[in-house]
């Protein structure tokens, strides 16, 4: 195919919402629908890609107003870029504006489903991954009242989940009542992470960690506020529970500075908060030379998004957790192909070339969209 036919001709903007079966509540915001963006990149050829966010705004400062609006100049900068041309439409996405990671993953998403297409490859293997570990992942329970969430701990290890994550981050007294009420309710050796979501203060998290340790925790997501990060290294060698850093972690910059640190024991990546999967895999690879294993995790992403998180999963062997379940918890699935959940967690990816995923044409008729086409004025 020559390059001229892979010249971005036209690139379609949507917004779509997908409600959840309830409300999903963390210790600094809850939802109830997933606001989210869809992105389709199309070629001269005709050939094409998707990509989805899922903007999450008390974390990543972002809306669907917002993606939605910035994705519209990124776009006008796109049109006319050859869309295998990865390193130069990256360069184009992250110097089109500052920060709002969230957005520019779904263009970088929707470019690598057009890349894995062209090889007649599905996205994993173009990455230099292979189907050589088993994918599975856990399910998280939001913060309600103990009896609530031990109600769901009980359904979920029935079901099979390998690993249940537990959303704290309110007072340490409460949570130990919610941890001790889930604990009561899975026995005390079923495997539990815990994520605070920078829920606690310094104080409060190194009271909860030692309240919470003595309920065999794999390991608690950020204890506390990003701004703390100097502050990391001392809570997490007292800390009888490992760390994951997750909102203090957005790039390799973000990583280089937490290993330096020696402030965190995980690394947790999310498409929305790297970009997309370009600076993901810059994340994994300093995360692999300082020897940090890595989670995978998600906002409210449709089986699209997830598609994408899995194929990155099966490409670096330095991810080694699985947080791949908000598909699980929307009342509707307007995804077509994709990822596929099997019993106790388990997780199929298609075979199809690029992300073997798109949305619905169906499903995206309700949504407001605006297509942009013409020639770039950018060189």
């Amino acid at each position: 195919m020559k390059a001229a036919s892979l010249m971005i001709e036209a690139i379609e903007v949507i917004r779509f919402n997908i409600p959840l079966t309830e409300p999903f509540v963390i210790s600094n915001d809850s939802i109830a629908v997933a606001d989210n963006v869809l992105v389709r990149i199309i070629t001269r050829s005709g050939l094409e890609g998707q990509g989805e966010c899922s903007p999450f705004p008390t974390i990543l400062g972002e809306t669907q107003d917002s993606c939605f609006a910035v994705a519209q100049k990124i776009a006008g900068r796109l049109i006319g870029q050859n869309a295998l041309s990865m390193e130069s439409c990256s360069r184009i996405i992250q110097t089109t504006i500052a920060g709002n990671a969230c957005i520019k993953s779904a263009f970088d998403m929707a470019l690598w489903d057009i890349a894995g297409k062209h090889a007649d490859l599905p996205l994993y293997v173009l990455l230099g991954g292979k189907l050589d570990k088993p994918l599975h992942t856990d399910m998280t329970i939001g913060i309600q009242t103990p009896e609530k969430m031990a109600a769901a701990a009980e359904k979920y290890k029935a079901q099979g989940f390998p690993y249940i994550k537990v959303k704290l981050g309110t007072q340490p007294s409460q949570d130990l009542i919610r941890m001790e009420a889930i604990r009561e309710a899975t026995g005390p050796d079923f495997p539990l992470r815990i994520d605070a979501n920078q829920g606690w203060s310094l104080a409060d998290a190194k009271t909860a960690l030692h309240l919470l340790a003595k309920h065999n925790i794999a390991y608690c997501e950020e204890p506390v506020s990003k701004q703390y990060l100097l502050d990391l290294p001392k809570l997490r060698r007292e800390s009888p529970i490992p760390l994951m850093a997750d909102e203090s972690l957005f790039d390799a910059f973000d990583a280089l500075r937490l290993i330096r640190l020696e402030a965190v024991d995980f690394f947790n990546i999310k498409l929305a908060k790297s970009g997309g999967i370009y600076g993901a895999l810059k994340i994994a690879a300093v995360a692999e030379a300082a020897g940090v294993s890595c989670q995978v995790g998600c906002f409210s992403e449709s089986r699209l998004g997830l598609t994408a998180l899995a194929h990155l999963a099966l490409s670096r062997q330095v991810i080694t957790h699985y947080d791949m379940d908000s598909a699980l918890m929307h009342a509707g699935d307007p995804v077509i192909g994709g990822i596929v959940y099997g019993p106790n967690g388990t997780i199929e990816l298609p075979d199809a070339p690029g992300l073997g995923a798109h949305i619905d044409p169906l499903f995206l008729q309700e949504g407001e969209g605006k297509v942009i086409t013409g020639s770039s004025k950018y060189p």
